[in-house]
């Protein structure tokens, strides 16, 4: 075995993971005076402008162009690639990716490892969780209730929200004006705290967006259920009209109070001056002030106008200058071990240092602190609890894996829509994302596409082939019939929420790991009833609103692609959303033993441990899950600051 060398200093707190939530806890942290080092195991080459161009130049010559495409895929370092999901057959486990996918479904989501973590890929949508959500098992019968409720998470929203640099209208985003029946009627108020305002105004609706909103809002849909709830009859209606809302996201537009006068904002009960926009790290310019449209969010901002957390780390590591704070960012460094000591207290991390990128070649380290934070994600968080013999007395580590089921929608509207322009999505449908129907079907939100059936049949290149190979196209003749039928594409995405299953899992297993010597992350996943109720009922909405629109479908589903299911006799095929939730959820401590964490996200076994990010979360109900790790990172930094006092 490698002799093991300890590093020099001892911090007050040691962070796994250089993403957003390892970013957001560093920032708050340095600001309160404490020292704190940061593990990454990826590399750093996004940090300068110079080597950020490095993504673009790769982005550009893939010939796929999947969320990863742009970024080193290392060895030292392994991400898992949605081009390697295939469909588990029988009892072999598929080993071709970085996943030891043992099904029975594949679990089809992405993230990335490196400097700035995931966020480098994200389309930026920003919504809230609704109140709802925070009770399924007291209002619905489902899951479990979350620690806390949403007015308890509101603060922490707000900075989240300033943080991010969120571009939206508080008037468009309380349950009522995205058109949710919620299931209880009080959940309108007080949503939003009274005089807040998002950072910067909305990213404006694209002509798809009004296209559809003109033909589809009020369309009645009947949710197909019974409203009992448990043995009770509820009020409520099973009939959800349909509404197109503009959707938040972290994405820079025009900031609010800029040349008119306002002297500040209410932020979690704090004066904040007007938001300034983050550009491009490392850029000596205003690249990336300003939202351009490239039409390339996912996999990556040209510009870095869509935020990403290295913005966050460069902030901290500003701050850190300026107050002589010790900030270390140890990137190329792979955490491997966590050390007890008698009293099941952290003591120390072991980590692998590699000097070449893709080179498994290493020096073995230790590095202390007072605190410690797992926040690399809930598959890399749990894949090393589980490697260190973590948090025995809980039943739960590794288990609840969740994820959005994602399906999709396409046809051809009778004219042009505008594809292929501006930011991946820019408005949704909301309405379904709440409602008595809970208790029997998952809920679900439909994201308007405004880059056509790129993702769903690969266009505008499928369009081309087809039109030369198959109809003998060229010229004038071509780009005329191109233009007609792209032009005229509209996709609608499906997002349904997903119980906690405790089958739905992350193991490790000895006879998987990777070149550095770290184990694989082996993946259990199937989709439920429920949740399979929810993205059928979803397929029925979608071909109403096509049929209220005026749109031809042309949804085909193949029962050869990895993600096909049936459900009620109906074939469909679901992908991962890259929302990765669970694993490591929260609880109260009258069920430490169906929880990982405490509500501030301390391990209930090791009094200076906690696990921060996604897997915290006990459900994941229908909204992208980054706006709510972001805000439970900022719950969790007060915690943090609270044990170092």
């Amino acid at each position: 075995m490698s002799v093991i060398a300890d590093d020099d200093h001892i911090y007050d707190v040691v962070i796994v993971g250089a993403g957003m939530t390892g970013g957001i806890l560093a920032k708050q942290l340095i600001k309160a005076g404490y020292s704190v080092a940061i593990l990454e195991s990826g590399a750093k080459h996004g940090e300068k402008w110079e080597t950020y161009r490095d993504y673009l130049d790769q982005f550009y010559l893939s010939l796929a162009k999947t969320p990863n495409s742009p970024y080193p895929d290392l060895s030292t370092s392994p991400s898992p690639s949605v081009l390697d999901i295939t469909s588990v057959r029988g009892t072999t486990p598929d080993t071709e990716g970085y996943f030891v996918q043992q099904g029975p479904m594949p679990f089809g989501s992405n993230y990335l490892r490196a400097y700035g973590g995931t966020t480098l890929h994200w389309l930026g949508t920003s919504l809230r969780m609704l109140p709802a959500d925070f009770e399924m098992a007291t209002r619905f019968g489902r899951a479990v209730d979350w620690p806390f409720k949403y007015q308890a998470l509101r603060p922490y929203y707000e900075l989240a929200e300033w943080e991010i640099g969120v571009s939206g209208e508080v008037a468009e985003q309380t349950p009522k004006a995205m058109g949710i029946q919620t299931s209880n009627p009080k959940d309108n108020d007080g949503y939003f705290a009274k005089d807040y305002e998002y950072p910067m105004h909305k990213i404006p609706s694209s002509y798809m967006d009004d296209y559809v909103a003109e033909r589809a809002d009020g369309l009645p849909v009947d949710m197909g259920t019974q409203r009992h709830y448990h043995g009770h009859h509820k009020k409520g209606s099973d009939i959800v009209a349909a509404k197109v809302s503009n959707t938040p996201v972290g994405r820079n537009s025009t900031p609010r109070g800029l040349g008119r006068g306002k002297k500040g904002f209410k932020v979690a009960g704090k004066e904040r001056a007007a938001f300034q926009p983050r550009g491009a790290t490392g850029a000596f310019s205003f690249m990336g002030q300003r939202c351009e449209g490239n039409s390339s969010c996912i996999p990556i901002c040209p510009i870095q106008a869509k935020y990403n957390a290295m913005k966050t780390l460069d902030d901290a590591l500003t701050e850190a200058k300026q107050r002589r704070i010790r900030l270390h960012i140890k990137e190329q460094s792979v955490a491997s071990r966590v050390e007890l000591d008698d009293s099941q207290r952290i003591k120390g991390i072991v980590y692998k240092r590699y000097d070449f990128p893709g080179v498994p070649q290493y020096s073995m380290r230790r590095i202390r602190g007072r605190q410690y934070v797992l926040a690399a994600g809930a598959v890399e968080n749990v894949t090393l609890a589980l490697a260190s013999g973590l948090c025995p007395s809980s039943h739960e580590l590794g288990r609840n894996l969740m994820d959005h089921p994602y399906m999709m929608t396409w046809g051809l509207a009778q004219d042009p829509v505008g594809a292929f322009r501006g930011p991946g999505s820019t408005s949704g449908i909301a309405s379904y994302r709440d409602g008595v129907f809970r208790d029997q079907k998952a809920a679900f939100r439909l994201e308007l596409g405004n880059w056509g059936w790129n993702f769903a049949a690969g266009s505008p290149t499928s369009n081309v082939m087809q039109l030369v190979e198959n109809e003998n196209l060229f010229g004038a003749e071509l780009r005329h019939k191109l233009y007609h039928d792209v032009q005229r594409q509209i996709r609608i995405g499906v997002l349904v929420e997903q119980l906690p299953q405790s089958s739905n899992r992350v193991t490790i297993d000895p006879s998987y790991r990777d070149a550095m010597g770290e184990y694989r992350p082996v993946i259990s996943y199937d989709i439920g009833d429920y949740s399979r109720a929810g993205l059928a009922l979803a397929h029925d909405a979608c071909m109403q609103i096509y049929r209220q629109a005026g749109i031809k479908n042309h949804t085909r589903y193949n029962p050869s692609d990895a993600g096909y299911m049936t459900y009620d006799g109906k074939g469909l095929t679901v992908f991962g959303a890259g929302h990765l939730v669970g694993t490591h959820r929260m609880g109260t401590s009258a069920n430490k033993s169906g929880s990982v964490t405490d509500e501030n996200m301390r391990t209930w076994d090791h009094s200076n441990l906690w696990m921060v990010g996604c897997g915290s979360m006990p459900t994941i109900a229908t909204s992208n899950p980054t706006l709510t790790m972001a805000a439970l990172a900022f719950k969790a930094g007060d915690a943090i600051k609270g044990a170092l006092k």
